[in-house]
């Protein structure tokens, strides 16, 4: 029973984790309608810069997650500037060659940057304590804390504000929404931002326990895709779902099973939603 206890919460910890990196993939293909796959690497970017800031710049590590998501979220307003409006009357296709070429171009830079060390951030919140007979270092419960936080006030930002009201109104109709005298481009720019932030601050929270390395983004890029899919391409809801099913299935199958097979339990759900409900959970039928 503890063992089981012990990796529902690891899974609730990684699912939180990719919940919020696929709110920000979500949210940029609401309005855009393209899959940014370049959306991992900003997350490696915000990893090295919140890492950097603690070990370089001694920065109070939630001053650094603050930062992370601020720089970002200017770097990824930056790249729906230059990259992708120039083409968001040209084919689709177009759009995706632009966020795989722009994938290999960060992650290039990267390794010339910061070359392909693994490094570790100092210990932060590691003293275990007891919750309900397992022993758990804080920082894991702090991901899920400020996670869930973090969801929660991107819920209030999207229905309570008239900035969150029209971010959801260009998602529904881009032509309506220009009608009424909404900015198409302002709107985007500005989802942008705020999704790519979602995925800088996944990385400060889950990168105390993990390793920081270039080419660390291709993992929670992959399972954010694995995670829309499930929950249902454009559904917040789905994208909050989605990600705490995926890190359940992930950590109770490393658990039980093997963790060789994490990724192949991952993809095992993604073929099987693909299968029997191809449009997520809370998808509206395909297009």
């Amino acid at each position: 029973m503890v063992l089981l206890l012990q990796q529902i919460l690891n899974g609730i910890m990684l699912g939180s984790v990719y919940s919020l990196v696929a709110l920000g993939l979500t949210l940029i293909y609401g309005i855009l309608h393209i899959p940014n796959f370049a959306h991992g690497h900003k997350y490696m970017l915000a990893a090295f810069t919140s890492f950097f800031l603690v070990t370089n710049y001694h920065t109070n590590y939630w001053v650094a997650l603050v930062i992370a998501m601020a720089v970002l979220g200017l770097v990824g307003m930056g790249v729906e500037r230059w990259v992708y409006r120039p083409l968001r009357n040209a084919p689709h296709i177009n759009s995706f060659i632009a966020a795989i070429g722009l994938l290999l171009m960060i992650e290039s830079i990267a390794l010339i940057l910061f070359g392909a060390d693994f490094r570790r951030f100092p210990p932060l919140y590691d003293r275990p304590i007891q919750l309900f007979g397992l022993s758990v270092t804080l920082q894991r419960l702090l991901v899920i804390l400020a996670a869930a936080l973090l969801i929660f006030l991107l819920q209030l930002f999207l229905k309570r504000t008239w900035l969150g009201a029209t971010i959801e109104a260009v998602a529904q109709s881009p032509e309506g929404a220009q009608f009424v005298g909404i900015s198409i481009d302002r709107v985007s720019s500005l989802t942008f931002g705020l999704g790519t932030a979602l995925a800088a601050a996944a990385a400060t929270l889950i990168t105390p326990i993990f390793l920081v390395y270039p080419t660390m983004g291709s993992g929670p890029n992959l399972k954010a895709f694995v995670v829309i899919i499930i929950g249902g391409m454009g559904s917040i809801p789905g994208a909050v779902i989605g990600g705490l099913m995926l890190g359940l299935i992930e950590s109770l199958g490393g658990g039980f099973i093997s963790t060789d097979y994490k990724d192949i339990f991952a993809f095992g759900a993604l073929v099987t939603f693909l299968t029997f409900r191809p449009m997520g959970l809370f998808g509206k039928g395909a297009r």
